[in-house]
């Protein structure tokens, strides 16, 4: 597209590598009719999962938190022919995150050591990147050379020069740098994991992330 002697074109970028980085996500549920006892048990559980964790070769420093929230809960009963609500206790959830380099090994033994705690979170397995930064760099390269090569082609075609760029318009948006492969155990598989935890032979999928940058040439 032409406008005051200008071409104005939109690259995109394309990044693709293999992830080197395991993110475990965990859920730390705990319910009780009492505050103090739900506050008590939250963090008896989160010392137990500690424990597990550095039973597994990890630092207990190693399990970062990304959520704590506390509240009410309700359950509903029937009365009179109605429909109503009573306080049951307190809901106590921990939201946890461990971040460990891919080694298949490592994560068969910290399955097996969360799976023989008393703690049983909730958790997702994920893959992902150390430096995510490169990746940024190397999408934005892209993304201006793919610009470039479509606006020698329109040049050539309309028979102008290009000139000097004008500007780079990039929204500046944060990618989700992670492998598509599912990593899903039950639990039945998580028993197993604690009894003879074992590294499964799994090449997880490269990350493929994609960008644009719109880059505007004067035109001679």
């Amino acid at each position: 597209m032409m406008n005051n002697r200008e071409i104005v074109v939109k690259g995109i970028g394309k990044a693709s590598t293999a992830p080197d980085l395991i993110v475990l996500d965990m859920n730390l549920k705990v319910s009780d009719k009492d505050y103090e006892r739900t506050m008590r048990r939250s963090s008896d559980m989160l010392d137990v999962l500690r424990a597990a964790i550095t039973s597994a070769g990890h630092d207990r420093k190693d399990m970062k938190t990304t959520a704590f929230d506390i509240n009410t809960r309700y359950e509903s009963y029937r009365e009179n022919g109605g429909h109503k609500q009573r306080f049951a206790g307190y809901n106590c959830h921990h939201g946890l995150k461990l971040e460990f380099d891919l080694d298949m090994a490592l994560l068969g033994t910290t399955l097996g050591a969360i799976a023989g705690c008393e703690a049983s979170p909730n958790f997702n397995i994920n893959f992902s990147i150390k430096d995510q930064n490169a990746v940024s760099e190397q999408l934005l390269e892209s993304a201006v050379e793919n610009a470039k090569q479509k606006a020698t082609v329109l040049a050539r075609a309309a028979g102008v020069t290009l000139g000097v760029i004008q500007r780079i318009d990039y929204n500046w948006s944060e990618h989700h740098l992670y492998s598509q492969t599912d990593y899903l155990m039950d639990g039945g598989a998580l028993m197993c994991c604690e009894a003879a935890p074992m590294a499964i032979d799994t090449e997880p999928e490269d990350i493929n992330v994609s960008d644009t940058a719109t880059v505007v040439w004067a035109i001679e």
